[in-house]
């Protein structure tokens, strides 16, 4: 289904804001790991800085693929590489555009399922 040679991150930003679906931050990371239609829609309203405590849409879609003890991990790994988990802090201060921060996200939860 995939091109393997391209990462899972790839894939995940590939789809962000791609016609005819037109996926938010979260629901690519959904998408790249397969998750359900029902999901991916439920998804819908955590982009744009929606998803609970103003986080990430992406780090909160990849921290929901993980165990509590994961999730943590995720976090800290995507405040290392993007300076924040805030969505608003990061688009205020122009840390890291959306589609990296979807990359960075799907990549961190495949180096967690290895």
């Amino acid at each position: 289904m995939h091109d393997d040679t391209k990462s899972i991150g790839d894939i995940a930003a590939e789809l962000y804001h791609k016609p005819p679906e037109r996926y938010n931050c979260a629901q690519c990371i959904l998408k790249a790991f397969n998750q359900s239609p029902e999901k991916i829609a439920e998804f819908k309203a955590y982009g744009g800085g929606r998803a609970p405590g103003g986080l990430c849409g992406a780090l909160f879609a990849a921290k929901s693929l993980k165990d509590p003890i994961a999730q943590q991990h995720i976090e800290d790994r995507f405040i290392k590489e993007v300076g924040s988990a805030l969505c608003k802090e990061i688009r205020s201060k122009n840390l890291t555009p959306c589609t990296q921060c979807v990359r960075i996200a799907a990549n961190i939860v495949k180096e967690n399922l290895e």
